[in-house]
């Protein structure tokens, strides 16, 4: 057993370590770090904790910790991005569990004999009782979050006063009888859930907040009961920075964490005066004399809004294009992130990072928000109820005076949403309806696509309109399509894109496969990983032997980043590196399109004849941009 002395100088080394851990984290470049600090003092307090109670040696102890971490490592890989709200949410439950869990064995531990008895019974009562608020709050949220549970707020019959009076009898038993943990488990378990399940999906970040902060309170508690000094620090970290949080973005929305928690039922808006599929109809043209092309070739500063919608489509990558094209050609891109965007906090952040977007380039709402006015356009991908200009007007309902991003101030706005339907709270959106909005409705990674595309397209040559139109034509009158991907792919990270191609392909009604080269990037089934990786079904990657003889029969390949794999000088050109070497016969198609970033040879350093052939459509340059035309053009 370690002396009280050192181990309060050690507890206060590793707390210190969280803390600037923590510090870390608010830099991108240090984040990661700040993150590893953070958990490797952590793994040092459980080992710490450990050898102070003389628990080194059981088995026990090893095997929860080696099952915990199995489970966490398994967790890390599969948990997509998507998923990280209600993963997170878990995570919340499963430690307010555990500090649940630690609260029942100090209780049962508790006899006549024990020293400060009832300090250690009432500890250990208020450590259940957060523990199994948070657990139960956690698990419906995590529900709510994965759709297992409806998103839209669950009010019972009398809620309020259930709630109440459940609060009401658990505080009784807590003073009262604190030794009947198993009563005031089933109030506590109750509660959590019956707070939790009232909240809407819209409010879900704050509450997964605030969930966070209990699962530390709940901690700290358990360390009080216990007596260990270490356990009480460290929830209590979690507990303020959780509750400073949620503070913050209670302050962003303009209201009180009471009224989110209650569930309090506002007015509905007015409905609107033409229905929603009507509203999309008509709003599916451009403004007289405005369109996409001329809106986003003539801007100097465009403001991109991403929301939950983004998420939903995993457009992120797509976003990133279209912000590179804008600054490619000039333009001043900034990102505006609103707090409660999205399903955690940081949600818009951590997806937008993913995929390299600049930190400094993602401001937050009161340090972009009188920029709007200045913008020549404003692209909102999958964002509603945080750019809905109603929260200043619309008294009575859900958002009325939750602040929002100025949107709407921008000269030209272009909505990437799915439908003009209201967001969650439920409240229509008059900015659908400005005459300086575009619609672009659908999924928005092909939406985000076609803007992609439309930048520079007034600028074409003659002969690349006419390429444009050649590929047009041959994808909308195409009954069979084959797809060869190769390293050129893997560099764009234009897998994203490829699928998209696929899948607007054969809902056109096109028998669509995928031609995968044995050597084709740079490890043994690199294309099969990249694809699959992006949910293309396994069974329409075909290996060369089994769809080489088919090529024939296409209406056309479309060459995603290969060369060598498919240069039909490796039947022709004695003496260069791939004479002889088997390659996909693409050649054979009735059209090839060639979506390469150049026309110079591959690695062999053998020039390909196939980009000079009559019935090849060259589309250079950046893969997930060509890939990007080509959905737009059919």
């Amino acid at each position: 057993m370690i002396p009280n002395t050192v181990y309060y100088v050690i507890s206060a080394v590793l707390v210190l370590g969280v803390l600037i851990g923590i510090s870390m984290m608010s830099k991108v470049k240090s984040a990661n770090s700040g993150n590893t600090l953070s958990a490797v003092c952590a793994l040092a307090a459980i080992l710490v904790v450990m050898y102070n109670a003389e628990i080194l040696t059981a088995w026990q102890a090893w095997l929860g910790i080696a099952i915990g971490a199995v489970i966490g490592l398994f967790g890390a890989v599969k948990v997509k991005m998507i998923e990280m709200p209600q993963a997170v949410a878990l995570l919340n439950g499963l430690g307010g569990l555990a500090s649940a869990l630690v609260a029942i064995l100090t209780i049962a531990q508790v006899t006549d004999a024990t020293p400060n008895k009832l300090f250690a019974l009432y500890t250990g009562a208020l450590a259940l009782v957060v523990g199994f608020v948070t657990f139960t709050g956690s698990l419906v949220a995590a529900g709510k979050l994965h759709k297992l549970l409806p998103q839209k707020p669950v009010v019972w019959p009398a809620h309020s006063a259930i709630v109440a009076v459940t609060l009401i009898a658990t505080a009784a038993v807590v003073v009262i009888a604190p030794e009947c943990m198993w009563l005031i488990s089933v109030l506590s378990a109750f509660f959590g859930m019956a707070f939790a399940i009232r909240v809407g999906g819209a409010d879900m970040p704050i509450t997964i907040s605030l969930l966070n902060s209990l699962s530390g309170v709940a901690g700290g508690i358990a360390g009080i009961a216990v007596g260990d000094p270490l356990l009480v620090a460290i929830g209590g970290i979690v507990g303020a920075s959780g509750l400073l949080l949620t503070q913050i973005m209670c302050k962003a929305m303009n209201r009180s964490l009471l009224s989110i928690l209650l569930g309090g039922k506002a007015k509905k808006a007015a409905a609107p005066s033409v229905k929603a599929e009507e509203k999309v109809q008509a709003k599916t043209e451009e403004p007289a004399g405005v369109t996409v092309d001329t809106v986003l070739n003539t801007a100097k500063k465009v403001m991109i809004v991403p929301g939950y919608g983004m998420a939903l489509a995993q457009a992120q990558s797509a976003v990133k294009s279209l912000s590179d094209k804008l600054e490619a050609s000039g333009v001043e891109v900034k990102f505006a992130i609103h707090p409660v965007a999205g399903r955690m906090p940081g949600h818009m952040n951590v997806l937008l990072c993913e995929v390299d977007v600049p930190y400094d380039k993602l401001y937050e709402m009161e340090a972009v928000n009188g920029e709007f006015a200045e913008c020549d356009a404003a692209i909102i991908i999958g964002a509603n109820d945080v750019v809905n200009p109603a929260a200043n007007t619309a008294e009575g309902t859900p958002i009325y005076g939750m602040p929002v991003l100025n949107a709407a101030e921008a000269k030209n706005v272009i909505v990437c949403n799915f439908d003009t339907k209201p967001g969650y709270a439920g409240v229509p959106n008059p900015l659908y309806e400005a005459p300086n909005t575009i619609l672009m409705l659908g999924d928005a990674k092909e939406t985000v696509a076609q803007l992609t595309a439309a930048i520079g397209a007034a600028a074409a040559s003659a002969e690349e309109k006419a390429d444009t139109v050649s590929v047009g034509s041959v994808l909308g009158s195409a009954k069979k399509v084959m797809i060869v991907p190769g390293y050129g792919m893997a560099l764009a990270q234009a897998q994203s894109a490829v699928k998209s191609l696929s899948d607007k392909l054969e809902a056109s009604g096109v028998e669509v496969k995928f031609a995968i080269h044995p050597v084709a990037g740079r490890m043994p089934g690199h294309m099969n990983v990249l694809l699959c990786e992006v949910d293309v079904p396994y069974d329409k990657l075909y290996e060369m032997e089994a769809v080489n003889g088919e090529f024939a029969e296409c209406d056309a390949a479309i060459i995603i980043g290969a060369n060598d794999v498919v240069n039909p000088a490796a039947n022709t050109a004695e003496g260069t590196p791939i004479y002889g070497m088997p390659v996909l016969n693409a050649a054979e198609a009735k059209n090839v399109i060639v979506c390469n970033f150049d026309t110079k040879p591959g690695y062999a350093g053998v020039p390909n004849p196939l980009y000079e052939a009559p019935n090849t459509i060259l589309m250079l340059g950046d893969a997930k941009e060509t890939v990007a035309q080509l959905i737009a053009a059919f």
